[in-house]
């Protein structure tokens, strides 16, 4: 079966903001993730030693809410990261799928179709490209 027949006359769309988004990303999740890293790590070089149990507890939640800053900027890098993989497969070439049999009548039948019938009107193997 051949999965990636395409149409005669189909074209590729230009290329847009979709692919120098994607080449960026890598550098995006990078900085977004050392810079939080870096702010906890100045944190605890500043923090005193002889720190009180208000202010241990304190850069405990810096810690908890810069991990939550880190999770947030990967889960954002993921979903852009998807985006630009749809747009660009939607604007490849366009590809010949099944060929599905519609309806064009107004009114529904009154009865299901029986297999003998659908069976007819299925193409054969040599024009589906199996």
């Amino acid at each position: 079966m051949n999965w990636f027949k395409k149409i005669p006359q189909s074209h590729r769309s230009a290329t847009g903001l979709e692919w120098r988004l994607w080449r960026k990303l890598p550098l995006i999740a990078l900085v977004g993730t050392v810079l939080p890293l870096l702010c906890l790590g100045l944190l605890h070089l500043l923090a005193d030693p002889q720190a009180s149990t208000a202010q241990l507890r304190w850069l405990q939640m810096m810690g908890y809410v810069l991990g939550g800053v880190v999770l947030f900027h990967w889960s954002m890098v993921a979903t852009v990261g998807i985006g630009c993989i749809i747009v660009i497969i939607m604007k490849g070439p366009g590809y010949v799928a099944d060929g599905y049999r519609v309806s064009h009548s107004d009114q529904p039948r009154a009865s299901m179709e029986t297999t003998e019938e659908a069976v007819g009107h299925r193409l054969p193997e040599s024009e589906r490209g199996e």
